[in-house]
């Protein structure tokens, strides 16, 4: 546990929130500044700064409840859909740096957008090349 971490200290209990679900490995609860109503995140009880560092079965476990949240929603709050979204990094748009699985809410009309943009490779050589150098670098337990 990190003392300074809010999600810690939500998981020791020091810190009060709407609770959606509870394990030995992890605790879901609704967002206090939602994207849509009923966002709910999904953190590991313990301190992972990242995803990157959070073992297989635990993220495993996130994604698992994660999902069954999205369900739920869709039961409950009359949605058609929902998104699961882990940011790994400032720049990815992490602010708490604590590994968390956001579940969100969404409905046709609900006037979210991701901003997403689309890029071309420049050649099929170079999106080959970057293909290899991920590979290269790319490591996977068995």
């Amino acid at each position: 546990m990190d003392d300074k971490c809010v999600f810690c200290n939500i998981a020791a209990g020091l810190i009060p929130v709407t609770k959606l679900y509870e394990d030995e490995l992890v605790l879901a609860f609704l967002d206090i500044a939602p994207i849509n109503f009923g966002h709910a995140l999904v953190i590991p009880k313990t301190h992972y700064i990242g995803s990157s560092g959070v073992p297989e079965e635990l993220g495993g476990r996130m994604f698992h409840v994660g999902t069954r949240l999205g369900t739920a929603f869709k039961r409950a709050l009359d949605v058609d859909g929902f998104n699961l979204h882990l940011a790994d990094g400032a720049c990815a748009g992490q602010v708490v740096f604590h590994a968390h699985l956001h579940v969100i809410p969404r409905a046709q009309d609900d006037h979210f957008h991701w901003n997403w943009r689309s890029l071309k490779y420049e050649s099929d050589a170079k999106r080959d090349e970057i293909a290899a150098a991920i590979i290269a670098k790319l490591q996977i337990a068995d």
